[in-house]
C-alpha cells in the first residue's frame, strides 16, 4: 500500500479533481450530504473512507462523527494515522491546518484520500459495504455533520416564526415586517458571502496547482539549459538550435524556423556527436 500512497505526486491528476466531484463521490459512496469540503475537518470521514477502502483495518468505535472541538478531531486524525502506520502509507497529515476547516488544505486531503481509495479498489465501490452501518453505535446512527447542529439549532431558535412575530400567525405589519424583511436580507447576503468563499477557496487550488505546474515545467527547460552550457556539448550546432529556442523572446515560430535550419545543415548530427565523444 505504501508504494501506490507514495506514487500520488503533487503533479497527479488527483490534485486537478474539483470540490464538487469530491463532493458528489463521498456523498454518493458514504451515504453522506455533505456541501463544502470543511465538513469533513472532523477527520471521521476520512476515517469511513479508509474502513471503506480496508473493511475492518479501522477501529469504527473509536471513530467519533459528532466531533466538534479541536481536541476532538485530533483524536480522529490519531485513528487515522494508526490506520496508516498500519498499512505502511507514507502519508504526513496536516492535522494542524486540516481541523482549522481551510477549504484548500481539506480540498488537497481529500482529493488525495480519493486518488489513494481508486488505486486500492480500483474505482469500483464495494456493493457490500453498508456505510450508514458502519457508522452505528448502540444502534443510533451518528450525525457526520453533528458539530454544525449546534449552529443550526441555534439560528433556528434566534430567527422568529410568523406565530412568534405575530398571535394569529396571519397578518405582518409594520415594524414587524420590516424586521423579518431585515433578517431575511441577512440570510440572502450570508448565502452570497458563503457562495463567494467557495469560489475564491477553487480558485486558490486552481492557482496553487497551476502554480507548481508551470514550476515543474520551468525546472525542465532549467536543466535543458544547464546541459547545453557544459562544455563538451556547448560548441554542438544541436546546443545552439535548443538554446535559439530556449532564449526565443517574441517569435517562437521564427526561433524554430532558426533552429531547423541549424539542424539541417548538419550531415549526421549523431555521427558528430560519436566523433566529439572519441
Amino acid at each position: 500500500m505504501a508504494t501506490v500512497a507514495a506514487n500520488i505526486g503533487m503533479m497527479d491528476g488527483a490534485y486537478f479533481v474539483g470540490r464538487n466531484e469530491i463532493l458528489a463521490w463521498i456523498n454518493a459512496t458514504l451515504q453522506l450530504n455533505l456541501t463544502r469540503v470543511e465538513e469533513a475537518a472532523s477527520g471521521a470521514v476520512h476515517c469511513q473512507m479508509m474502513d471503506m477502502t480496508h473493511t475492518g483495518v479501522v477501529p469504527m468505535h473509536k471513530v467519533n462523527f459528532d466531533a466538534k472541538t479541536e481536541y476532538e478531531m485530533i483524536q480522529n486524525y490519531k485513528v487515522l494515522q494508526e490506520v496508516f502506520t498500519k498499512l505502511k502509507i507514507e502519508k504526513h497529515i496536516e492535522v494542524n491546518k486540516l481541523i482549522k476547516g481551510r477549504p484548500l488544505d481539506n480540498l488537497e486531503f481529500l482529493q488525495w484520500m480519493k486518488r489513494y481509495c481508486d488505486s486500492v479498489n480500483g474505482g469500483i465501490t464495494n456493493e457490500n459495504y453498508n456505510p450508514a452501518e458502519r457508522r452505528c453505535k448502540g444502534g443510533k446512527e451518528r450525525n457526520p455533520k453533528g458539530y454544525q447542529k449546534g449552529s443550526k439549532s441555534l439560528q433556528a431558535n434566534n430567527v422568529p416564526t410568523l406565530s412568534s412575530v405575530d398571535g394569529a400567525g396571519l397578518n405582518i405589519s409594520g415594524p414587524k415586517q420590516a424586521q423579518v424583511s431585515a433578517l431575511s436580507g441577512v440570510g440572502n447576503s450570508e448565502a452570497q458571502i458563503q457562495a463567494l468563499s467557495e469560489q475564491i477557496a477553487e480558485l486558490k487550488v486552481s492557482v496553487s496547482h497551476s502554480q507548481k505546474e508551470r514550476d515543474f515545467y520551468f525546472g525542465k527547460l532549467r536543466d535543458i539549459e544547464i546541459l547545453c552550457q557544459a562544455p563538451e556539448l556547448d560548441v554542438l550546432p544541436v546546443a545552439t538550435a535548443i538554446r535559439k529556442i530556449l532564449y526565443a523572446a517574441d517569435n517562437k515560430d521564427s526561433a524554430l524556423v532558426e533552429a531547423q535550419a541549424i539542424i539541417s545543415r548538419l550531415p549526421d548530427t549523431g555521427a558528430e556527436l560519436e566523433y566529439r565523444s572519441n
